[in-house]
């Protein structure tokens, strides 16, 4: 091989040597093919595969993946690590859960949590970091639903896009998962299934080993799809995983569709595709639809499996090449050359700075859901005996599988809000496990907070919405419902993973939803519940009423599938989408959350500029207090025909804010020609159709504060053209 010259100073100055591809006057496709070029068949084929089969099972020292180097060559071995809520590789930072990231609506946040995550697994010696996890919670049931953004695809794909933004800022490059459908872990109803410290495995119902999607292509598109796509056009993610499920009859990781006609072609992904551990299965099926590698050790991808492929002529030399190509670009790509190799060293771990950005994700994330009375914030000074009951007061709430993070440190909201009282007010602690140490705790407090606490993991969905699903910590609806009626200001902190059952919702003066907060959590609960912070958080997921109010409910077909098949009967009416257009009323809406402080929308403005608008809009704080606001602009679509469902509302902006009393602010969103578009299946593409288009500005998908009405496309309108809902 012809060495070629580097111009001076283009060697790499990292670990790849004088080798002609590592010339980085080069661009990162020829370096890779030069790369390629030099290694053996034998050596090709060893890398398509993972080499360790036990980093899995997390520890200190151990990565979740390995995949050896090839020494000879310069090639060094690539470490991979979980995962969205922080490495588990010994302790870590434990962040709010995703799902608490989501109730910020901030996309500034996520890069914030991404640059944490991504930070500490390059501290612990990773090149790579599985996450983030942007996969619709079809079901509240999902045992994941906590990793992952919740059930818009718009709000999801603007968070992807910062964690990812954040993540690769440390030159680590972010995995998105799981590429695609993914969106349950499997059914147990008998409720033995998921308990902390259960194993994770296969379901007897609706396993996402084997479940079979059936979901169609507009479906896909407008649900499904538009995070993985974002996070591939926007955030250049570096890899994407495919899961374990299958799609319309094939596996996501054997998939031509998703893989090389959507992935590849349409969005133009130039990194590679790994896959979930044991979701790859046949080596010429994979090889021949794009999956490039299987980080845990080869089973599809063992060396014998890939020379049965290849000597029986169901797969080539050539595509065993392309992935490895594809592979080595990423890494060029990427710097993972051009760089030293990251030190596994917890010492380099800026913790107190990384605990305060978990404290402020956490403090933006509490959502107050209701504060009958003003209930809150409480005023320390005019306190003389505080009940604090619960699961959640005095443990660390986190769920289970590969978000497991064991933390650096914890403050519990009992240590943090002993720490606000001081010793003058006495805090009379109940776990919650004797229903009548707890009462008595309630009795003549002049407050009484409940912290109740549920466990979702990886491996098995939840087999009901109540707080008992599965019963971790005993009756804690019933524990609410008697403390509640022991002491009327009875105030509730969930601590919980996903939407939940509320019964007790209207028997308590307020209730916060504080999700599993992460290892500041304690101190951020403090400061909301005693005023020191706003409650910042919005709903990023329905809260039903009734279980039977969600939208898989009352049919196995949807969920959790008849024999392996499941069937999305509901189309695009997911989450709020679906309570919107059924016309049921939910406990606490999709994008709902109150402040202690009040705001308004004035002087709402809508200006067409081609296909598309401006919206602009001033935000007023009409209180007395600083405070947060996430205004929401949805669109209401014209059904293009009769067989084309639209919701009566779709998220496609929104604005995080914080102003000072009586401080008012100018805001301006934009609507594009993928905002006002929909999935047309016979012409295979996106498509506006004329009409009439609402555009609506809300405090939630169910508070909706400005309205105008207009045509886009050359439809034409026959209603009022501007319609103000909730006053001037």
């Amino acid at each position: 091989m012809a060495v070629l010259l580097a111009a001076p100073g283009a060697w790499a100055a990292g670990r790849c040597g004088k080798h002609p591809w590592c010339n980085r006057s080069l661009g990162p496709a020829a370096r890779a093919a030069l790369l390629e070029k030099a290694l053996t068949s034998e050596e090709k084929i060893d890398l398509l595969a993972g080499d360790d089969l036990f980093g899995v099972g997390g520890g200190a020292h151990m990565h979740t993946g390995t995949s050896d180097g090839v020494p000879r060559v310069g090639l060094p071995t690539t470490y991979y690590s979980d995962g969205p809520v922080g490495p588990r590789q010994g302790q870590a930072t434990a962040l709010p859960i995703p799902l608490g990231l989501a109730a910020t609506f901030s996309p500034q946040l996520a890069f914030r949590h991404g640059d944490v995550a991504a930070n500490e697994a390059k501290s612990k010696g990773n090149d790579v970091i599985f996450a983030p996890t942007v996969n619709i919670m079809r079901t509240p049931l999902n045992g994941r639903t906590f990793e992952g953004y919740g059930e818009d695809p718009y709000l999801d794909s603007r968070l992807a896009v910062g964690w990812i933004k954040g993540a690769q800022s440390e030159h680590v490059i972010a995995d998105v998962k799981h590429y695609a459908g993914n969106k349950q872990e499997g059914a147990d109803p008998s409720g033995e299934s998921g308990h902390p410290g259960s194993p994770l495995g296969a379901e007897p119902f609706g396993s996402r080993y084997i479940v079979n999607d059936h979901i169609d292509e507009r479906t896909f598109r407008e649900i499904y799809l538009p995070h993985f796509e974002a996070a591939v056009k926007d955030a250049h993610v570096g890899t994407i995983m495919c899961a374990y499920n299958l799609v319309n009859g094939f596996y996501s990781c054997e998939n031509h569709h998703l893989l090389q006609t959507i992935l590849e072609h349409e969005w133009g992904f130039k990194g590679y595709v790994l896959a979930d551990y044991g979701a790859a299965h046949n080596a010429a099926a994979s090889l021949n639809n794009g999956l490039d590698f299987e980080p845990w050790p080869g089973f599809a991808y063992a060396p014998p499996q890939v020379h049965i492929a290849l000597a029986t002529m169901q797969a080539t030399q050539a595509q065993v090449n392309a992935h490895v190509g594809r592979v080595l670009r990423t890494l060029f790509a990427y710097g993972f050359f051009d760089r030293r190799a990251f030190r596994d060293d917890d010492a380099q771990i800026p913790k107190k700075a990384h605990a305060r950005t978990a404290d402020r994700i956490e403090e933006s994330a509490i959502t107050l859901l209701t504060n009958r009375r003003r209930a809150l914030p409480l005023k320390a000074r005019r306190l003389h005996t505080v009940a604090l009951i619960g699961a959640g007061a005095d443990g660390f709430t986190t769920g289970g599988g590969s978000a497991d993070v064991k933390p650096f440190s914890f403050v519990s909201p009992r240590q943090a809000i002993a720490k606000r009282l001081g010793k003058r007010v006495k805090i009379r602690y109940a776990d919650g496990s004797d229903h009548e140490a707890a009462v008595a705790a309630a009795k003549g407090a002049d407050v009484a907070i409940v912290i109740p606490a549920d466990y979702l993991t990886e491996g098995a969905d939840r087999s009901c919405l109540t707080l008992e699903c599965p019963n971790a910590h005993g009756d804690q609806d019933g524990l609410i419902e008697e403390v509640a009626a022991a002491n009327r200001k009875t105030i509730v902190v969930l601590e919980t993973g996903g939407p939940v059952l509320t019964p007790w919702r209207n028997k308590v003066r307020a209730l916060l939803e504080a999700w599993y907060p992460g290892e500041q959590g304690g101190t951020a609960i403090a400061r909301v519940l005693f005023g020191g912070a706003d409650p910042g958080g919005r709903l990023p997921a329905t809260f039903p009423k009734n279980e039977g109010d969600i939208p898989t409910a009352g049919d196995p077909a949807k969920y959790p599938g008849l024999g392996k098949d499941v069937y999305y009967k509901e189309g695009v009416l997911v989450g709020y989408r679906w309570y919107d257009a059924k016309r049921i009323a939910p406990a606490f809406p999709f994008g709902s959350g109150l402040s202690y402080t009040h705001f308004a929308y004035r002087n709402f403005r809508v200006r067409r500029r081609g296909v598309g608008a401006r919206v602009s809009f001033t935000v007023v704080n009409t209180g007395r207090r600083r405070g947060s606001d996430v205004p929401q602009l949805y669109l209401g679509l014209p059904q293009p025909g009769p067989n084309v469902i639209q919701p009566p509302r779709q998220l496609k902006g929104f604005r995080r804010l914080t102003l000072g009393p009586h401080k008012k602010k100018r805001v301006t969103l934009t609507i594009d020609r993928r905002a006002l578009s929909y999935w047309n299946t016979g012409a295979n593409g996106w498509r506006v159709a004329p009409g009439c288009y609402r555009v609506m500005l809300g405090h939630s998908s169910r508070n909706i504060a400005r309205q105008i009405i207009m045509p886009f496309a050359g439809g034409s309108c026959r209603q009022t053209v501007a319609v103000l809902v909730g006053g001037r």
